[in-house]
């Protein structure tokens, strides 16, 4: 690697000492300096020698300026780095922190000089923090503040006498200012609020490596409790005290180095003190770093997916660490509680361990068994530190004839079978690097990202919160957030079949191909390594091949289409399928991201559930017949209605005119709630909005807007674009026309929160005056909204992608738009359709993550299918610019 030059800036003493000022001369040298520096970075120098030439570089301007000054020369004062600085670390746009130290108050005759070496020390426009203390301030700051304490932990003179410094670290590392586990006490509990605000969790799309779990700031935790405890200067002695073996040592040095690089190039990038991996720099990091893409995968996944797996590793070895700490600092509890498990191991208090160092060089299939054996006492809180080390030592064992001993796949599979919170068991397998060995194709998506805002967590978090949702659905809060799951759930045949299929159903993801086909490939492998029965392995493999089966159907199709429903009851097998499909489906889309399950999704999935459980009764042999469905669903309308005194006239009189698919998407309810509310507007000739809340279950949450009233072709487009001013959520749209001069818009809404406006009611009602105002005259409609796009949709720009192709069977057009997320974006497409002379008849809209992907049922303005070639290209080519242009 190119070297940490520093460039020759002979001379420069002179100048900073004899010149008027000496501001010019500091600056040109540090920007020359720090210049040489980026450049050296860029060409792969090493980071550790950058990052202490930059504080070295400081030191020597702020010793120089320190010499201008009469107190320069006093023996009871000294310019002190303090904090990172003091640990002679320095980031590109890292804090300098600077204690002037006195033996003394300082003295009066020096007050105006130190402001002015003060003011000049803000005019150097470093990011500069500074204090003046005595030894006694100092003493009694630190007694009160243990971040103050930890700062004048790792102190270094710049300028002064160092036997002051070396008085203050008495001082501090007594415990006068505090006790050794007072401060050990006070910096766990600091360690625990700080991963507690980045949700205990390594994986964020956008981490910051200084204070996320496993980051700097976790390595420096343990620094500081060292130096405290020991008294030592660097954390290469943890070595000498035996708290870290050579191994742990290298993985603490590499993971910080690994860390340093990212930080380095970040705020060179960003150009300030940052240390949160945006998404408005991570490409450019990747690229500065020397990640290239590799056919499907992007050289920023690849650097994120090192970040994930380094502090994955530095949160391990934390856990050591601390454990270690513990024990040296709190002492052992008064009476160890030991209860004998196996002849292998015991629990100590609430922690598992080893009887010896030796259990997994004489048992390996134990690398397995004590994972067992915490499922089956839900009362074990962790493993022991020593225990973990043993773990470390001995995980080479877990080879091809580890993976196929009977005793090993009879352990796992009764791990699978244990009634308890298996995602915490894997878990731990996965932090103490057991489960990626033993499965080394999960071992492949550790830490694996996927460069979107819809894929919110890594591939294997992702996999095993999918696991927990599926424990979950036996509890009490599944019950709550998925009732027909959680009923099904226990009517499924062998509950480990699900897990299975969970663990496998993304752990293809980032190879190229059909992950879907390539996972059950995989699984069969499992199942077959297993011994599981022939029906079982086929099953697990159809659930992992056709994972996506349901969800694309209710969120991308019609569901209300009877021949929908047909076509996916036919690619199910049998009842107990769909019963384990339903359940995977509902455990993997929630486990996605938190903000794609809500109720509307949770509707869709559960119709489409019902309707193809009725068709695998009926027997999938023959389509349902159109007109006997129609039939069917006018006679249930009907006697609802005849029950409100409403005539058949005068339900003909709206039915009449209506078109046949209208009895085809709506529930038996909603037609006769919706007939009941237009025979009685009457000829009223202001627009008929009819606003409710969905009711009948907890996951009937969302609000139905229908709009009644005289066809225009700017319907759809003046419609959204009020939604969409006031803030709706739009998740269906649905445009029924008939023989008439009147439509039916309805369209399915939720608030910001995902919530339906039932829970505001002012809101609803100023929801309702609005369209009445608005839609008085369509063609006048409102502005579409220009409100600024969100910061990290703005770093997912790509080519808007439309796709035409038409239904034959219900005679109507399929118009797909795969394209960026932004305000106004269905009053766009709306506005684009009105000016060719296209009419919307349906819309599935889903938004996911930073993209849509939505599908457009059109007609032509006679009610058919667009036919001619030229015309479908214009419309494609217009809405392609128009959508495009909008992402500027």
């Amino acid at each position: 690697m190119a070297a940490a030059n520093t460039p020759d800036l002979s001379g420069l003493e002179h100048q900073i000492l004899t010149a008027t000022s000496p501001l010019k001369p500091a600056r040109e040298a540090l920007s020359t300096t720090f210049e040489a520096h980026a450049e050296a970075f860029r060409k792969g120098a090493d980071v550790r020698e950058l990052v202490l030439a930059r504080a070295l570089s400081v030191d020597r301007i702020l010793s120089l300026i320190w010499q201008r000054y009469p107190f320069s020369e006093s023996e009871d004062m000294t310019l002190l780095a303090v904090g990172g600085y003091g640990r002679g670390e320095l980031h590109p746009h890292s804090d300098i922190d600077l204690l002037i130290l006195t033996r003394e108050t300082l003295p009066e005759d020096w007050q105006e000089s130190m402001m002015a070496f003060i003011t000049l020390l803000w005019d150097l426009r470093l990011d500069i923090g500074h204090s003046v203390r005595s030894l006694e301030e100092c003493q009694t700051a630190a007694r009160d503040d243990v971040t103050i304490l930890t700062n004048l932990l790792e102190t270094r003179t710049i300028a002064g006498n160092e036997q002051l410094r070396a008085e203050l670290v008495d001082n501090v590392y007594s415990d006068r200012v505090s006790e050794d586990r007072t401060y050990f006490i006070a910096k766990r509990e600091e360690q625990r609020q700080r991963h507690e605000k980045y949700g205990d969790t390594e994986y964020n799309l956008e981490p910051n490596i200084k204070g996320a779990p496993g980051g700097l700031r976790d390595i420096q935790t343990i620094g500081w409790i060292t130096k405290r405890h020991f008294g030592l200067e660097s954390t290469a002695d943890l070595t000498r005290f035996s708290i870290l073996t050579e191994e742990e040592y290298q993985i603490l040095l590499n993971g910080e180095t690994f860390l340093w690089r990212l930080r380095y190039g970040l705020q060179l990038i960003a150009g300030r003190n940052e240390n949160r991996l945006l998404f408005d720099h991570q490409r450019a990091l990747a690229e500065m770093l020397g990640y290239q893409d590799e056919g499907r995968r992007l050289g920023v996944e690849m650097m994120m997916q090192d970040y994930y797996r380094t502090v994955l590793a530095l949160a391990e070895l934390t856990d050591v660490i601390l454990q270690y700490y513990d024990e040296a600092i709190l002492g052992p509890p008064e009476a160890a509680v030991i209860q004998p498990l196996n002849n292998r191991f015991q629990i100590r208090n609430d922690t598992i361990e080893a009887i010896n160092n030796q259990v997994f060089a004489y048992a390996p299939y134990a690398l397995l068994e004590i994972f067992v054996l915490m499922a089956q006492n839900p009362g074990i809180r962790g493993i022991r530190a020593s225990t973990i080390r043993s773990i470390r030592a001995h995980r080479h064992l877990i080879d091809d004839a580890f993976r196929s001993d009977l005793a090993v796949t009879t352990l796992f599979m009764e791990l699978l079978r244990t009634p308890h919170q298996l995602e915490q068991t894997l878990s731990f397998m996965k932090k103490y690097n057991v489960l990626g060995r033993y499965l080394p194709e999960f071992g492949e998506i550790i830490g694996q990202m996927q460069y979107d805002l819809f894929h919110i967590y890594t591939v294997d978090t992702h996999t095993l919160r999918v696991i927990r949702n599926m424990v979950r659905l036996r509890s009490e809060d599944g019950r709550e957030d998925f009732p027909l799951a959680s009923r099904l759930v226990h009517h499924l045949p062998k509950q480990e079949l699900l897990y299975i299929a969970g663990l496998y159903h993304d752990i293809a993801k980032g190879r190229g191909g059909d992950h879907s086909e390539l996972g059950a490939d995989e699984v069969i492998d499992f199942c077959q390594r297993h011994h599981l029965s022939d029906r079982d392995t086929q099953l697990v493999a159809w659930l992992v091949r056709n994972h996506l089966l349901m969800s694309m159907t209710a969120q991308r199709k019609d569901i209300s289409d009877p021949n929908i429903i047909h076509e996916f009851a036919r690619a199910v097998p049998s009842q107990v399928h769909l019963d384990y499909l339903y359940a995977m489906t509902v455990c993997d889309i929630s486990a996605t991201n938190p903000k794609l399950w809500n109720t509307w999704r949770a509707t869709l999935l559960r119709q489409l559930y019902i309707e193809a459980k009725r068709a695998l009764r009926r027997g999938t042999e023959k389509p349902v017949n159109r007109q006997e469905w129609i039939q069917a669903t006018q006679s249930e309308a009907r006697e609802i209605l005849q029950a409100q005194d409403i005539t058949d006239e005068q339900i003909n009189s709206v039915w009449d005119v209506m078109d046949e698919d209208y009895f085809l998407q709506d529930s038996t309810v909603d037609i006769a709630w919706q007939t009941s509310a237009i025979i009685r507007h009457g000829d009223d000739p202001d627009p008929l909005v009819m606003i409710r809340d969905t009711r009948g279950g907890p996951t009937d949450g969302y609000s139905q807007i229908v709009i009644y009233m005289k066809d225009r072709a700017a319907l759809f487009a003046a419609t959204t674009a009020v939604l969409e001013q006031l803030n709706l959520n739009i998740v269906d749209a649905r445009i029924t026309s008939g023989t008439g001069p009147y439509s039916i818009s309805a369209y399915v809404v939720l608030d910001e929160q995902g919530q339906p406006l039932g829970n505001d009611p002012a809101r609803k009602e100023r929801v309702r005056e609005r369209l009445v105002e608005e839609l008085d005259d369509p063609e006048d409609y409102p502005d579409i909204i220009h409100r600024r796009t969100p910061r990290q949709l703005k770093h997912f720009s790509f080519p808007t992608q439309v796709t035409i192709s038409n239904d034959t069977i219900n005679q109507r057009t399929a118009m797909e738009v795969i394209t960026p997320d932004r305000p106004g974006l269905l009053a766009r497409v709306g506005r684009v359709l009105l000016s060719h002379g296209v009419r919307l008849t349906n819309a599935k809209i889903a938004t996911l993550g930073e993209r849509v992907e939505d599908v457009f049922f059109v007609t032509d303005e006679n009610g058919q299918p667009l036919s001619d070639p030229t015309f479908c290209q214009r419309l494609q080519d217009d809405l392609c610019q128009q959508l495009d242009e909008s992402q500027d």
